[in-house]
C-alpha cells in the first residue's frame, strides 16, 4: 500500500517510503505499474514501512537474494536515446558480473562514450532496478555518488564481487 499520493499531470503518482534496516531508506514513484523513480539514500534511518512486490524484491536484494529487476516497467520517456540505450543495457548485466563504463557504452552501441555511460550511472534514478552499482572503472572500482565506494563494495559483495 503506498504511503502518499502525488499529482504529476492528470495522474496520480503512487509514493512509496520504506525502510531496510542496516542499509538505509527508499521511496518509489509509480505511475500506472511503471516506475518513475526510485531513490535509495543508504545510511539513513527511517521509518517507511511502505510495503508492495518491488519493495519486497528491494529488500531480499538487500539481504543477499537474488532477485532481479529487469522485469520492472521503468520510464525512460525522458531520456535521450543514448540514456535509453545504456539503461536497457546495464538491466541486463546478471547478478555477480561487472562492466566497465567503456565496455557498457560499447554494449549500449556506443564505443567511445565511456564518460557519458559514467554521467549516466552518476545520474541513475531508479536505484537497484537499473544496477549502476556493476559498473567499475577500467582501472578499478569507480565511484558510486554521495553513498560512496564502500556502498558498491558492500553491494557487489551481495553479488559475490570482490574489488
Amino acid at each position: 500500500m503506498p504511503c502518499g499520493e502525488a499529482r504529476v499531470g492528470p495522474v496520480a503518482v503512487e509514493v512509496t517510503r520504506y525502510a531496510v534496516p542496516g542499509w538505509g531508506a527508499g521511496e518509489l514513484w509509480v505511475r500506472d505499474g511503471v516506475v518513475l523513480a526510485s531513490e535509495f539514500a543508504f545510511g539513513v534511518e527511517a521509518n517507511g514501512s511502505g510495503e508492495g512486490e518491488l519493495v519486497r524484491r528491494v529488500r531480499a536484494f538487500l539481504a543477499g537474494e537474488a532477485v532481479a529487476f529487469d522485469d520492472v516497467a521503468i520510464d525512460l520517456a525522458w531520456a535521450t536515446p543514448f540514456q535509453r540505450a545504456v539503461a536497457r543495457t546495464l538491466r541486463h548485466v546478471p547478478r555477480g558480473e561487472v562492466v566497465t563504463y567503456g565496455e557498457l557504452a560499447a554494449l549500449a552501441g556506443y564505443p567511445g562514450a565511456a564518460r557519458a555511460a559514467g554521467s549516466f550511472c552518476a545520474g541513475n534514478r531508479f536505484s537497484f532496478i537499473v544496477p549502476c552499482h556493476r559498473v567499475v572503472a577500467a582501472a578499478g572500482i569507480g565511484g558510486y555518488g554521495e553513498a560512496g565506494v564502500d556502498v558498491k563494495r558492500r553491494l557487489l559483495a551481495l553479488e559475490g564481487v570482490r574489488l
